[in-house]
């Protein structure tokens, strides 16, 4: 199972890793750490030293409640990025964490890689539009609403047969227009509530059905901090252990705050599996 990034194969039948980096001021959990060039620079350098495969660089917000941030702002806080670290690591495979069409598309312009949507194209029309233009991979999540009301959108009848049946419309959306390289994300956190993303988590082996690479993000989200009583920066261990059922259970990608550790995680389950 691969995926071409920039005209570079990616073998996801290894799981990979994707480093996180927030430009924005108010992530949960590292909300305004990388608001200078040498904090962004230095973050890139340790991820990729670290063993991660891909950078995802977002700038809005997509947590509970998150502020709403217009295109103009997120256009202004995310191209400088781009443009930045593909200055200083040009090699680099950076994903755009995005929703919306154009910013996906300048950020591709400049050299961008991949497009991870929490929407699945569902906030802006126009972005399967802009991935088939430019024929990158694209990830597609699973949530209902917006980040300022997906948390009141959490009843469902059979959340992993719904999340099934949505993604087969997204996938066949794409196809419809041209795009080869789908990855899903089941969207922990997002329009559920820890009992359900934890049904996931059990089930997700159900989703190798639709035989699309699957991306796990639970690195230090609320549904690790709940369970333990613990805060986000007291969650690493509980998101190691999340990371290492999800590979067992068939993640290609995690998606993480912490490389090293992913990275390790994925190094000890080659190890088993060789």
């Amino acid at each position: 199972m691969t995926i071409n990034c920039k005209g570079q194969l990616i073998d996801l039948s290894v799981p990979k890793v994707m480093g996180i980096l927030n430009t924005t001021p108010d992530s949960f959990f590292d909300g305004g750490n990388y608001s200078n060039e040498n904090a962004i620079l230095n973050q890139v350098e340790k991820m990729i030293a670290d063993g991660a495969t891909f950078i995802d660089v977002g700038a809005y917000s997509s947590k509970p409640n998150a502020n709403f941030v217009s295109e103009a702002e997120e256009l202004e806080r995310i191209v400088p990025v781009v443009k930045l670290i593909l200055k200083h690591f040009p090699n680099v495979l950076l994903s755009i964490d995005t929703f919306r069409g154009a910013v996906a598309a300048a950020c591709l312009e400049n050299g961008a890689a991949l497009i991870n949507d929490i929407s699945a194209g569902h906030l802006d029309e126009t972005m399967l539009e802009v991935i088939a233009k430019y024929k990158v991979p694209y990830i597609m999540m699973h949530m209902r609403g917006t980040p300022q009301t997906m948390q009141q959108l959490t009843n469902y009848d059979d959340i992993v047969k719904e999340m099934l049946f949505y993604f087969s419309e997204r996938v066949r959306k794409a196809r419809s227009l041209g795009i080869n390289d789908l990855i899903i994300d089941p969207g922990f956190g997002f329009a559920k509530t820890v009992e359900q993303n934890y049904e996931i988590v059990q089930k997700l082996g159900l989703f190798k059905m639709l035989e699309l690479p699957i991306l796990v993000g639970v690195s230090r989200k609320s549904m690790i901090q709940k369970v333990l009583g613990v805060t986000a920066s007291e969650a690493l261990n509980g998101t190691t252990v999340l990371n290492t059922i999800a590979i067992t259970k068939g993640a290609a990608i995690l998606r993480v705050h912490d490389v090293k550790e992913a990275v390790e995680c994925v190094k000890l389950y080659n190890q088993i599996n060789k």
